[in-house]
């Protein structure tokens, strides 16, 4: 399958005739794409085999309050997105990315010589604030280059990438607590921005057309929010993804307790993760493959599904008493292979009908599905009381949930190409 770009510029349009982004190759984009992405999932996932060790050593008394460690950086990594997306769209992507990786880069230093648990928070929220800009900006650059399933189609080829990250992240957490106390975890996360910076000063040309700059004044911006938030499709599914990514960061926050406390993973609790994660990994590269046959809705939809059964069976057997480390792991990793089908198009279908305002739309898309995934996520998290029935019944009643949202915004209709499919897989530029 050919990597279409937009179509080729015609009279008057300033974009170069070279390419959608001139200067780097279509596999050095999806890298580096993937690069920026993998700079939040590092924040997150090398974090977890350390936390028993940082809350020791901070001082933390329960073991639920460790779960902040996750959830501050998730709420500034959300907050801060309402702002990335009006800034790119005003001054340009690289810009706005190189201040936000910058903030991400000296705020992970800071969380390394946190004396107090209240200090790492803080700076945890900050290196979260710096994070956002990598979320909007690499779906608005990603946007400003490809449109329909060629899109879906980039970002599946880029998760791919991406997700090698938290498949290792934990072993290289827990790797770093071998030969190094817990802050060097932190002091990774920050030389790991250092490269991204350098890699994106160097090769990402301005992927912003000159046409699309929105002026950074109240009436423009107010416009742009209100047709982001007032677009069916987009409003539906960017609910639809809070809900569904609420059960992730559910696992997220209690994974350490589930594996090793509940099930007795011990040192082999990285492994494991692995394997789990590896399921959104393999089904990004599926995605990749058959969405421009098949189309976003029909995927998505089919995986949607998929995901509430492997939830609704984990939950019995969870409430059976019958739950092991192998019935955990292996209907995890089930509903993982799910979750990457659905999260992959359902940006995508978000995104379609705002290529305009492409960075305004991730911006409050981003907002939306990670501030009230945190929360939702936390709450789940905040439950877990010695079983995996709380978060199993987390992921089941937040998959029906998002599927409800689906339904809706569909009205009542599903596995269909949609509104847009005679444009679905051609530029819209």
């Amino acid at each position: 399958m050919s990597s279409s770009p937009i179509a080729a510029p015609t009279r008057g349009d300033p974009r170069p005739a070279t390419g959608p982004h001139p200067g780097m190759g279509f596999g050095q984009f999806v890298a580096l794409i993937a690069a920026m992405m993998a700079t939040n999932a590092l924040a997150i996932d090398s974090m977890l085999p350390a936390m028993p060790q940082i809350g020791h050593a901070l001082g933390v008394a329960a073991d639920n309050d460790r779960q902040w460690i996750l959830t501050a950086y998730l709420l500034g990594f959300g907050a801060a997105q309402i702002a990335y997306g009006p800034l790119a769209d005003r001054y340009g992507r690289k810009p706005v990315l190189l201040v936000g990786l910058s903030l991400y880069v000296v705020f992970a230093a800071a969380c390394a010589f946190a004396t107090s648990f209240e200090m790492l928070l803080a700076a945890r929220a900050l290196c979260g604030v710096g994070a956002a800009a990598t979320r909007v900006l690499s779906v608005s650059i990603v946007r400003d280059c490809y449109s329909g399933r060629q899109m879906a189609r980039v970002m599946s080829l880029s998760f791919i990438v991406f997700l090698g990250v938290p498949i290792i992240a934990p072993s290289v957490g827990q790797a770093i607590l071998l030969v190094a106390p817990w802050p060097w975890v932190f002091g990774v996360l920050s030389i790991f921005g250092l490269a991204v910076i350098a890699w994106s000063w160097l090769k990402l040309p301005e992927t912003l057309h000159p046409q699309d700059r929105v002026p950074l004044e109240v009436t423009p911006v107010l416009a742009a929010f209100k047709e982001c938030l007032t677009n069916r499709v987009a409003v539906g599914y960017t609910l639809a993804a809070t809900l569904v990514l609420s059960g992730l960061f559910g696992f997220l926050n209690s994974a350490q307790q589930v594996f090793v406390d509940v099930l007795g993973a011990g040192k082999a609790f990285p492994l494991i993760f692995a394997g789990i994660a590896g399921g959104i990994a393999i089904s990004s590269l599926l995605n990749s493959r058959i969405v421009g046959r098949l189309g976003m809705r029909l995927v998505s939809h089919v995986a949607l599904l998929g995901y509430i059964g492997f939830a609704a069976v984990h939950a019995v057997v969870a409430l059976s008493g019958h739950e092991t480390l192998w019935t955990f792991s292996l209907l995890q990793a089930g509903m993982m292979f799910c979750f990457g089908l659905v999260m992959s198009n359902f940006g995508s279908i978000a995104m379609e009908p705002l290529g305009h305002l492409a960075g305004t739309a991730a911006s409050v898309q981003g907002f939306i599905t990670t501030i009230f995934g945190a929360l939702f996520g936390f709450w789940i998290g905040q439950l877990f009381d010695g079983t995996t029935v709380p978060l199993t019944l987390g992921f089941a009643g937040f998959g029906v949930a998002g599927l409800l949202a689906v339904l809706i915004t569909e009205k009542g209709r599903m596995f269909h190409a949609g509104a847009g499919a005679a444009t679905e897989s051609a530029a819209v530029h």
